[in-house]
């Protein structure tokens, strides 16, 4: 029998579920209604968008793009703050509707998500009648709506999901590519990133059917395997399996905080990096991961960026290891130049069940994760300031400052 796939996406996720439960909590107005953003505190230098409204998209307001911005194009914008901890019950009450269709899901990012029901035709003898169903029950129990792309494999899914919004229903078997997908512009395929569509403009494809009908043999000499790869999903060709998950799959684990000062000084630069690896490490362990690799950004009040990273020889999830070579990285690169935006990034993960010790290595891991147990704990039973480390005291800093990174709950995985 073919494949059936479903992918489930959110509608502006972020600002659905807020405005679901400021609903639900008696407010009268419906955020979505609205020109509306989530948005960082602009006081405290956190003004990005995160999400935003219809109504707002017509203003031409993008993720990403600063409140200053935001506000210069609707000066009546209404500006919420995220919170994560709303979002991730949101999408996990979702998840649980879900999970009574069919245990074999993917949980693609916080919004999305990938449902197998091939061979199912027994229980669901009307694919269509059965999207109707789940996209209904979400919006009456949950309070905002989704898209559902229906395909024979998860990349036409996907691409169906974003056809037309919101609270669509809408398929793309292979059979409908040529009219549904290849007059698209190349930059909404999946893979094709900001660096690869100007170099695909380059060579006269603008559209995902010229990207399609492409030799791929030139394809591959410009762009290596990536080039068949995007070739590849130009023609709707993708075998990738619905892999069964209960957790988000994270490529990395970030964290950055604006300060509302310029840093001069190292110590205080070092102070704000702990501070960063506390909430990184914490998120770490609770994936039950470690880390090869550590990265720290630097970005002055000249708005300059610059970065450093180090491979581990050995994998990590310890508050300390991390900050350590947070520090050292830090060192190794700060040009001495006023400091306004700091960043701490984990990458290359492996599972925490086993350390592998070096005889060169005098740290004592055991002992180290057995206090970063009980710190855990603490925190998440009495709150993050229940339990602060003592540099902190009378410093003016935040012992755990910075909030869910963009790599925690990306909008798209870079993996099917």
């Amino acid at each position: 029998m073919s494949r059936l796939i479903f992918h489930i996406d959110v509608n502006s996720a972020y600002l659905s579920w807020e405005a679901a439960y400021r609903l639900q909590q008696g407010e009268e107005l419906d955020l979505r209604t609205i020109p509306s953003v989530v948005g960082g505190n602009e006081e405290s230098r956190h003004g990005i968008v995160l999400a935003k409204s219809m109504p707002a998209k017509k203003f031409n307001i993008k993720t990403g793009e600063t409140l200053y911005n935001a506000r210069m194009k609707c000066p009546d914008i209404v500006v919420v703050p995220p919170r994560y901890s709303l979002y991730m019950k949101c999408s996990s009450s979702m998840h649980q509707i879900l999970q009574e269709y069919t245990p074999q899901i993917q949980k693609f990012s916080v919004d999305e998500s990938f449902l197998d029901f091939s061979n199912m035709e027994h229980l669901y003898p009307d694919y269509m009648k059965l999207a109707e169903t789940i996209k209904e029950r979400i919006k009456k129990e949950l309070g905002f709506t989704v898209n559902i792309g229906i395909s024979s494999n998860k990349l036409l899914a996907k691409v169906a999901s974003d056809l037309k919004k919101p609270d669509k229903i809408i398929t793309l078997f292979p059979q409908e590519i040529k009219d549904k997908m290849w007059p698209l512009p190349v930059e909404d395929l999946f893979m094709v990133g900001r660096a690869t569509a100007p170099k695909l403009h380059k060579i006269n494809i603008n559209t995902i059917g010229d990207l399609a009908n492409y030799d791929v043999n030139i394809l591959r000499d410009i762009f290596k395997s990536h080039g068949e790869l995007i070739w590849n999903y130009a023609n709707g060709i993708d075998d990738s399996e619905v892999r069964r998950s209960n957790y988000i799959q994270m490529k990395g684990i970030g964290n950055s905080t604006t300060t509302a000062f310029d840093v001069l000084d190292r110590e205080i630069a070092h102070k704000i990096l702990l501070s960063l690896c506390e909430t990184v490490s914490m998120r770490l362990r609770d994936s039950c991961n470690c880390c090869t690799v550590v990265s720290v950004s630097i970005r002055g009040s000249d708005l300059i960026s610059y970065s450093r990273q180090k491979k581990l020889n050995t994998a990590t999830d310890s508050t300390r290891k991390i900050y350590e070579v947070a520090s050292y990285l830090f060192d190794n690169v700060w040009k001495g130049n006023p400091i306004r935006h700091l960043g701490v990034h984990i990458t290359d993960f492996c599972n925490n069940d086993y350390h592998q010790y070096s005889l060169l290595d005098t740290f004592n891991y055991d002992k180290n994760r057995k206090l970063d147990k009980v710190v855990d704990e603490i925190r998440l039973r009495f709150g993050n300031k229940s339990i602060v480390r003592s540099c902190f005291l009378h410093s003016g800093l935040s012992s755990m400052c910075g909030g869910i990174g963009e790599e925690d709950y990306p909008l798209m995985s870079s993996m099917l």
